[in-house]
């Protein structure tokens, strides 16, 4: 005999906590518009898509930028941006994803929109375009540069503030672990957090654990922007498990950069055993050819999840979002029925 049909991991609701922008734009999407703008792209982006990375040094990292920055590049008019959020929103509903809180620096696109204040107001007014639509709701991270000045980052922390309530949820702190002193961005996440904007640095990738202790010390982090490498200390997971920290692992991005050799490898299990609140995350597909419900195949098919600990997943990306409190009830409905069904 033949056990039930496994659950449709589309119908689980769930919240996409880890997603940057210029990341998530569907690769169709990047050619058509490097076409239209006349941008030249390298096969990497083209016919040997996704591209083969690694994070492993500098120059990994440094290719992987070149990359990102080459497709963020083809956004060069109103239009684009708000194709690109409405193409997220569009793929978010389509795996289940009832809520997405997507990240951004708009310093690395304010030079081509009229600076960062308007391309903040653009990319806001298609997030609540694209989730009318959808009926995804939409909110956003404005996200600092580790590998810039701390000083630039007040800057965007001050941004941030003045949309508090009005779409924006977090402020966070990207790009290579291994540059900038993590303590030196605190006063940044200071500012942003008088206005109640969640604390979401990436943290415990490249790194390791030192940088997960430390975004929790320096800059009191509520969620940790990666945090898949604590799981090699067990004080800290101890510690992100009492304060329950929620860890936005994102098993392909961990594996396409080099962290962990096979998606085996990935700590996933014994995050998840010890407790951790984790929320599974896509990072960037359009760099790893994965979105975010192949991560959730991956917690199933590799690392064994039942269908009970798939749930269970989904319910902590929920809890460890911004969305207003109906929008949580609805969507934990929502996977209390899916594992009932």
């Amino acid at each position: 005999m033949t056990g039930p049909a496994p659950r449709d991991l589309r119908a689980l609701p769930k919240a996409h906590l880890h997603l940057h922008f210029t990341g998530s734009m569907r690769h169709s999407t990047l050619l058509e518009l490097a076409d239209e703008h006349g941008v030249r792209l390298p096969d990497s982006l083209r016919e040997d898509w996704p591209p083969l990375l690694s994070a492993a040094d500098e120059k990994g990292w440094f290719r992987f930028q070149r990359l990102y920055d080459l497709a963020r590049s083809v956004l060069r008019t109103e239009s684009d941006v708000r194709r690109l959020v409405a193409e997220a929103a569009e793929d978010e509903a389509a795996e289940g994803s009832g809520w997405l809180e997507i990240q951004v620096d708009p310093s690395g696109y304010g030079g081509r929109f009229g600076g960062i204040t308007a391309f903040t107001d653009l990319v806001l007014d298609a997030a609540r375009s694209a989730s009318a639509t959808t009926g995804v709701g939409i909110a956003v991270v404005i996200a600092a540069n580790r590998t810039r000045h701390p000083l630039d980052a007040r800057t965007l922390a001050r941004l941030a503030v003045q949309y508090a309530g009005r779409g924006v949820v977090g402020f966070g702190l990207s790009n290579d672990e291994r540059r900038g002193v993590i303590a030196e961005f605190a006063p940044a996440f200071t500012i942003a957090g008088r206005a109640d904007l969640l604390s979401v640095p990436h943290g415990g990738e490249l790194r390791g654990p030192d940088s997960a202790r430390a975004c929790l010390d320096d800059l009191h982090a509520d969620r940790l922007g990666h945090g898949i490498r604590s799981a090699e200390d067990p004080a800290l997971v101890r510690r992100v498990v009492e304060l329950q920290i929620t860890l936005e692992v994102c098993p392909a991005s961990n594996v396409s950069l080099g962290v962990y050799a096979t998606p085996e490898d990935v700590p996933l299990r014994a995050l998840a055993d010890a407790g951790a609140r984790i929320a599974l995350g896509a990072d960037d597909p359009l760099l790893f050819g994965s979105r975010l419900l192949d991560q959730y195949e991956t917690a199933r098919h590799v690392h064994g999840f039942s269908d009970a600990e798939l749930a269970a997943l989904a319910r902590g990306s929920i809890e460890g979002s911004a969305a207003p409190s109906d929008v949580r009830k609805v969507l934990l409905e929502g996977v209390d029925a899916w594992l009932t069904s």
